[in-house]
């Protein structure tokens, strides 16, 4: 790698650092959602119409992040749409009407930690429509979780999720299904002030 390119990747790592700063102890903790979905959307995430994040989401390189209509991100949850390595395909895509909870970690990038110099991962994490992410769930980079799969609180999804299966568990395992006839709601207006 030359001098010129190294400088050029030392750059783009401290803008990303300074949104990602900016994204978070900013953005992420203004009381208005219209307000942040503004900014979201200036600093590059694709947000559907009627698609809100909630306070205090932290954020990594948000012009790879693509969230539906009528999503809802719960309160400090985070989004890793870290896409830095030459030909990667990391980043995020969140369909329609999903809901994911509070706290919930969405990552696309991750470390190998067999490699001798600990190099990085990353993977795109597809999410379908009509699909529920509980509180402090964990989404590892290259997972795809299909339309109307529900992911339980606190599970680790290390491998695609099926169809309206049903996950819980560290790793997650499927453990039921939903019916796939009942997939038809709005989440609904976000509130103003969450």
């Amino acid at each position: 790698m030359s001098l010129l390119q190294k400088s050029i990747r030392r750059i783009t790592t401290i803008w990303l650092e300074l949104v990602t700063g900016f994204l978070w102890w900013g953005v992420g903790n203004v009381p208005l959602h219209h307000v942040r979905r503004f900014f979201y959307r200036l600093s590059g995430i694709q947000i559907g119409r009627g698609s809100t994040i909630h306070m205090g989401a932290r954020i990594y390189d948000p012009r790879f992040i693509q969230i539906g209509d009528d999503t809802i991100i719960g309160e400090r949850a985070t989004l890793d749409g870290r896409r830095q390595l030459p030909n990667s395909r990391g980043g995020i895509t969140i369909g329609n009407h999903t809901d994911i909870a509070s706290e919930v970690m969405i990552w696309s990038s991750e470390h190998n930690i067999s490699s001798p110099n600990f190099a990085p991962i990353e993977a795109p994490v597809k999410i379908g429509d009509y699909v529920f992410i509980g509180p402090r769930a964990i989404l590892l980079p290259g997972v795809t979780v299909a339309s109307g799969a529900v992911i339980a609180a606190g599970a680790v999804v290390t491998k695609d999720v099926a169809a309206n299966t049903i996950v819980a568990g560290v790793p997650a395992k499927p453990i039921g299904e939903r019916d796939p006839n009942n997939l038809q709601y709005r989440l609904g207006r976000a509130r103003w002030f969450q």
